[in-house]
């Protein structure tokens, strides 16, 4: 029986989906043993205060978030594994593709038509400044880099606390409509916080995405966040895999867990397309909160004072789509989105986003995204199953 102690917050999800697929591979081999260890007990007794209480506990590997002048070497030397987990600085084992989940962001943003871009998150902290790194990194190649503006915080230390007062004053200057990416979703839903507290409308001035797709956290903000998710159950599962390989063979090296964005659950706080014609404005609004209607071009003519040939270029002019691929589009980025926030059947899934013609469903969907919606929801599914197969390498 392994013996593993979890040093991390378990005040955010992505904690628990760590847990999660740690326990998923205990039960597909031998069962662990698991302590939940509060970050404050290493702040209270430092770090020789933990490897105290691990070789008391007989602990055979740990899992921790560690500051920078934290000696971890010294579970190795008393014979504990120490997997180490990206806090402010990046370290071996679990890490992230920080870049990736930037430019994510970036390439979501620009295909709503945005020009303007912003950034918030913390100074010296790894997975923030890379996400930024790659979100403008992105915008700046498709020409957009003057129009980009980013507001830091000091410290990661008290994710609580900040100055309202500084942060508002940026976001009042943000030339409209801005497109913001936060480094996490604790930091959209402050933004959203700020922004209704001071009539700055969301998603219509400002939109706004988080990442790690924190339910708890996402639906707290009003509107509710839109955030990019990340396979980190299944990092759980290959950390603890990582754990067994190193713990049987002595031999063995250390190798990273890297963690990967996987798609962007889009809400309210991003649903929005950004352009100055307001009739298209009006047009776009009407089809995201009628997308579950059975709605055709002919009601969409309804909602503005044009002709329907007249809307259908000034629209294909702003989103270089006719309305009826645009619909077709939403409707399956939405019913993609849906296969994998939940296990209902297929046909229930496609009639919650209006999309009635089943027979063709399954060629549509593979046109888009290579594979069938059946093979799809497998291949990104969360791995909370007790009977996954073993990742291969």
């Amino acid at each position: 029986m392994i013996r593993l102690i979890l040093l991390t917050d378990f005040t955010e999800s992505f904690a628990y989906n760590l847990l999660k697929g740690v326990l998923a591979y205990s039960k597909s081999h031998e069962p662990w043993v698991v302590c939940r260890m509060p970050p404050s007990y290493k702040h209270t007794y430092g770090i020789e205060g933990v490897l105290k209480w691990a070789k008391a506990w007989q602990a055979d590997a740990i899992i921790g978030q560690f500051d920078n002048e934290d000696n971890v070497e010294l579970f190795r030397k008393n014979g504990i594994i120490a997997v180490a987990q990206d806090y402010k600085s990046r370290f071996t084992n679990i890490t992230g593709d920080y870049h990736k989940t930037g430019r994510m962001a970036a390439e979501f943003f620009l295909s709503k038509g945005f020009q303007n871009f912003a950034f918030y998150g913390y100074r010296n902290t790894v997975w923030s400044q890379e996400r930024c790194d790659g979100f403008y990194e992105c915008i700046a190649a498709q020409g957009f880099g003057n129009n980009f503006s980013s507001y830091q915080e000091q410290s990661l230390d008290d994710l609580w606390f900040y100055e309202a007062s500084p942060l508002l004053t940026w976001l009042k200057s943000l030339p409209q409509p801005t497109a913001l990416m936060a480094c996490d979703d604790n930091q959209g839903n402050r933004i959203t916080e700020i922004c209704k507290v001071n009539n700055i409308k969301v998603p219509d001035k400002i939109a706004i995405l988080g990442v790690d797709n924190d339910e708890i956290i996402c639906n707290l903000s009003d509107p509710p966040l839109s955030s990019i998710s990340h396979n980190i159950v299944r990092g759980g599962f290959e950390a603890a895999e990582l754990i067994e390989h190193l713990l049987n063979d002595e031999e063995a090296s250390y190798y990273d867990v890297v963690l990967q964005p996987v798609n962007i659950v889009n809400r309210l706080s991003t649903d929005f397309y950004s352009t100055a014609d307001a009739y298209i404005h009006t047009a776009l609004k009407y089809i995201h909160q009628n997308l579950a209607s059975n709605i055709t071009v002919s009601d969409i003519v309804k909602q503005v004072p044009l002709s329907r040939r007249l809307l259908e270029i000034r629209f294909k002019q702003v989103t270089q789509q006719s309305i009826h691929k645009y619909i077709f589009n939403l409707r399956m980025e939405r019913f993609a989105q849906l296969l994998l926030a939940s296990d209902a059947p297929i046909v229930e899934v496609a009639e919650q986003v209006g999309i009635n013609n089943l027979k063709n469903l399954s060629r549509q969907f593979k046109a888009l995204k290579k594979v069938s919606p059946n093979e799809y929801r497998k291949e990104h599914q969360k791995m909370t199953d007790c009977n996954y197969k073993k990742i291969t390498k």
